[in-house]
Parts: structure tokens; sequence; C-alpha cells
């Protein structure tokens, strides 16, 4: 991490000094399943041979029998199944050499890509990290088990703000990952942005304004939602709206920008398109920009060639959880992984590698102090009461889906 900031405007009220910031396959089969208990021990085994007369324990071996019967034995192997670039690799490696667990490790690129793989019947697939308004879909459509943050030790960690979502009562399906917004990303030392801060979604949408930098490349998340929201709220509409006429204006809007967009990217846009400078301007998730920032940072200069602006019509805070699939056939071992990721300090090493904010507070200390003074990362008050969370809408899903395709049909 680097401690240079630059200025960047956060809305029409607030200018903010930030380093930019960012959200944002087949399973394989699934082997045997958990054992619930580890096995006796010789001395166990001798005990259970005496007569029942002479088996007496001091309170404290019973205590530690009862530890011993409730530790689950951990499978060979757990299937992970997680958003491109959302964690360090280190991480993962720690937990397979410690425990003995192989972590068979997958990506999605969107909610909608997570949830058609689950529909379609993938098995195998034990650990997840949807998004607030997927986690209330797949819990209505059974694809989630429900879990006891007892088993977590570590759940005390996550700050009260992030538990008890809307979208997840009492935490009875998921705990909370990351969390960050969803804002425009735009080159640094690009001429026409000298001049004009894309500090509204217009800059995404005016084809007045698009046709400014479109040949130099214009990147949109390949996500329905995000892209409709950001449309729905220049248009000065909920994110969330489920009337077809809005609707159908947000479709609309989007049509007549897209013959200026280069790509539609969410999985790996700040690899593939920001750092190469394949795009001067797109739609990302504030880790994702910031990432890109970092990767272009110069010594000399103090600076890095991507900035980030929170659109001032409004935008969208998301939260990322880690849930297990209701078809898992190792659960122990899921829950058993995720307490581990709650951990204080690979909570912080999951920040400091993201750029997106924790929800664990005690993971606070050792988060990289450039990071928790970054406001696009951890946006301030006068900026978050400008953000909303995306809320599942029911049938209006199918509304949703009618006007993705006709979006990416065109």
């Amino acid at each position: 991490m680097k401690t240079k900031y630059f200025w960047l405007l956060v809305g029409v009220m607030v200018l903010a000094l930030v380093a930019c910031g960012g959200g944002p396959g087949g399973g394989p089969q699934a082997s045997t399943e958990e054992e619930s208990a580890a096995e006796p021990s010789n001395a166990e085994t001798q005990d259970e041979a005496k007569p029942a007369e002479e088996e007496e324990t001091s309170p404290a071996e019973e205590e530690s029998a009862q530890t011993e019967e409730e530790s689950p034995q951990l499978a060979a192997e757990l299937s992970v199944y997680n958003w491109d670039d959302y964690i360090d690799e280190e991480i993962l490696d720690a937990y397979e050499e410690e425990f003995g667990v192989e972590l068979i490790y997958d990506t999605f690129a969107s909610n909608e890509d997570l949830l058609a793989k689950l529909q379609a019947g993938a098995t195998g697939f034990d650990v997840i990290f949807p998004s607030d308004y997927m986690v209330s879909q797949m819990i209505e459509l059974g694809l989630l088990a429900e879990i006891n943050t007892d088993d977590m030790p570590n759940f005390a960690n996550i700050s009260d703000e992030f538990k008890d979502a809307p979208f997840d009562p009492g935490n009875q399906y998921c705990v909370p990952y990351q969390w960050g917004t969803t804002g425009i990303g735009y080159r640094a030392g690009y001429e026409f942005f000298e001049e004009n801060e894309p500090n509204s979604w217009a800059y995404l949408f005016e084809p007045e304004l698009l046709e400014q930098y479109a040949e130099d490349g214009i990147n949109v998340l390949n996500d329905q939602r995000e892209l409709m929201a950001a449309a729905l709220f220049y248009l000065g509409y909920s994110p969330n709206s489920v009337e077809r006429s809005e609707l159908e204006e947000a479709r609309d809007l989007i049509i007549n920008a897209k013959p200026y967009y280069k790509t539609f990217n969410s999985e790996d846009f700040d690899e593939t398109l920001l750092v190469p400078d394949e795009v001067v301007l797109s739609q990302g998730w504030s880790g994702d920009v910031a990432t890109a920032y970092y990767a272009t940072y110069d010594e000399d200069a103090e600076d890095g060639n991507w900035y980030y602006a929170i659109p001032e019509e409004g935008a969208i805070k998301w939260l990322d959880n880690i849930c297990i699939t209701a078809a898992t056939e190792r659960y122990d071992t899921a829950v058993h992984f995720i307490n581990y990721l709650l951990d204080a300090e690979n909570g912080a090493a999951i920040t400091n590698y993201t750029y997106f904010a924790s929800p664990n507070e005690a993971a606070t200390e050792f988060i990289d102090a450039e990071v928790l003074e970054d406001p696009s990362i951890y946006p301030p008050e006068e900026v978050q009461a400008r953000l909303e969370w995306l809320e599942e809408v029911g049938d209006g899903v199918f509304l949703y889906d009618e006007m993705w395709t006709a979006i990416k049909g065109q």
C-alpha cells in the first residue's frame, strides 16, 4: 500500500481525498459425507471395556471428552465458489496446510451466474458468496442450508451494524463477508476528465458525453441488477423498482448508450481493462477500481492511473455474504472454514488484499491505515446517506430478466 491519496468528488456536496476504491463453471461432485465426531482414543476404548461402576471421571475429564466428541472430523476436501480475485490465496493455502483440507476453488462473475449454476443442478458446491438481495432469493428457493452462528465463535467479531440484515434476519443462513459501493472508475490524466469530473451516471448513459471518450473504451458491469440500478438512479427511480414503465425506461436508456460501450465485464475488468488502459471509464465496484489504482501506482508521480467517483444521483451499497449450500454433504467442514475466515487477522488480510471494506469489527486493528482512512472504501456519513441496498424484488425478477434479455440481445 502507498500513502498517497488523490482528490475525488463524491457527489455535489463532498470533495474527498481518496486513493481510488471500488464490491463487486461447473461444480465438482461432492465426495464422501463428513463424520460428525472424531474416533475414540485407545484410552476411551479401554474405559468402555470396564464395568460401569469403575467408570469414574473428574468434571475436567468429562468436559475434555465432551469437547473431543463435539469436534467435527473435517472432510478431505471442500468446494468454494466465490467472486473472482476476492480473497488472498495465501489464506486458502494456510487453511489447507493447517487443517489438511483440499479447497476446490472456482469463481463466478455475477449473482445471476451463481444462481443459474445452482438452479441448473450443479452439485458439489459447499461454500458460496452471494450478495444481499441474492441471499433472500436463494433462501426462498431453498438453495441455502440453515446455520447456527453459535457454532462459529468468530461470528462475535462481526459488527452489529452488519448482523441481522433484512435479507437474512437473525443470520439464519449466512454471515457477512465484505461490503462496498458501486460507482464510476475513470482514467486519471485523461484530458476530457480533467475538465469534466464523471460524478454523475450521465457519464455512463448520455450520448453527448459518451461520444467524447467512447473511442478510448467504456466498460459496464455484466450484471443486470447493477447496470439497471445505475440507469434507475439516473432517471430518479428506486434501484429496486418493479414498475414496468420505469424498467422499460431504464432499459431503453441502456440500449441507447450500448453502441458506445466496448465491453460488458464484471469478472476481471480491473486486471484486463483498467490496468492495461483498454478503457478510460468503467462502471465498477469500489475495491476493483482501487486495485487498478495501486497496480498502476508510480512512486515518482505519487499517484495511480485510476480514480473513483460515487455519482451524485445515488449509488448501490452492497454486502456480500458467506453461505452454505443446501446440497452440501460437508456441512461441518463448511462451518469450520467460514469460522476461519471470520478470524480477525484473516478478515483484515482479506480487506488489505481486496480493498473492500470489512464488516469484521475485530479486524480493524489489523487493517492497513491507508485503507481505513480512504473515504472511497469507507465512505463518510454524508456520502452513505446517498447509498441504497439492492433488495430482492420477488416476481419482479422476471421483469428484470426480460429487460436484460432485450439489452444483451441488441
